[in-house]
């Protein structure tokens, strides 16, 4: 006959709940940093990009902190926003 103690069905299905809950915790910031680090890596391999490729029309964005915060933040659009930038101040 089966043996179970009803200690280790308690434990068992708490268990399960405190999984669920953490999962369900964790799901948002999980979700918004790999959002985050999509856009970065889109902004700077756009950014690299337009350095290598920028040359033949002699534009180029500079590659500092502060270049690197907004690409790294705003993604594409910090891209488009610096190229706007550099426009207006030439």
């Amino acid at each position: 006959m089966l043996n179970i103690d009803v200690n280790f069905v308690l434990a068992f299905f708490f268990g399960v709940l405190v999984l669920y809950i953490l999962a369900r915790v964790l799901y948002f910031p999980l979700r918004l940093f790999l959002r985050f680090l999509i856009n970065a890596l889109a902004g700077g391999l756009l950014l690299a990009l337009f350095n290598v490729f920028g040359t033949f029309w002699g534009v180029q964005i500079g590659l500092n902190a502060v270049t690197a915060v907004v690409v790294g933040v705003m993604g594409v659009p910090g891209v488009i926003l610096l190229l706007i930038l550099q426009h207006l101040t030439a």
